[in-house]
């Protein structure tokens, strides 16, 4: 199986007029999760995780899974800056393009990774982040945080 999470890079960064600072904190969360997963990627017996920062010049390019995301907006198709992709060993491919979803997929496999390795495998989510992970019922619930 492999992965493929794309965020576009001045979202990312926070850049004006890319969604501001809580969709750059919860693209920071999916990228936070996306690097423990490629990291522990053995334990979920992943064959590869791929991290795509999209660029306007590059809008939507894959970095290894053929796939694009699209909306039309405005009577004008808009490839999806932010999207994951999984295919699985028998070549069928998922695409998840809400970043609600997108966060919730890449957060159970972290979930699944704390339990497989020894030691702590967590990420340090925003609070929009962890809002959506706890609703999901992955991860500590935030309302009983110390």
């Amino acid at each position: 199986m492999r992965l493929e999470l794309r965020v576009c890079q001045h979202c990312l960064d926070g850049d004006d007029g890319h969604g501001g600072q809580q969709k750059a904190a919860l693209l920071q969360d999916m990228v936070g999760c996306a690097e423990v997963i490629q990291e522990h990627k053995d334990a979920l017996d992943l064959e590869a995780v791929h991290i795509r920062k999209v660029r306007d010049d590059e809008q939507g390019k894959p970095e290894a899974l053929p796939v694009i995301a699209a909306t039309i907006q405005n009577d004008q198709i808009v490839l999806n800056d932010t999207q994951l992709v999984a295919e699985g060993q028998d070549g069928n491919m998922l695409l998840y393009a809400n970043p609600d979803d997108i966060l919730t997929v890449l957060a159970g496999n972290v979930d699944e990774i704390s339990k497989a390795v020894p030691g702590d495998v967590t990420v340090d989510l925003s609070s929009k982040g962890a809002e959506i992970i706890s609703a999901a019922g992955l991860g500590a619930d935030p309302e009983k945080q110390p």
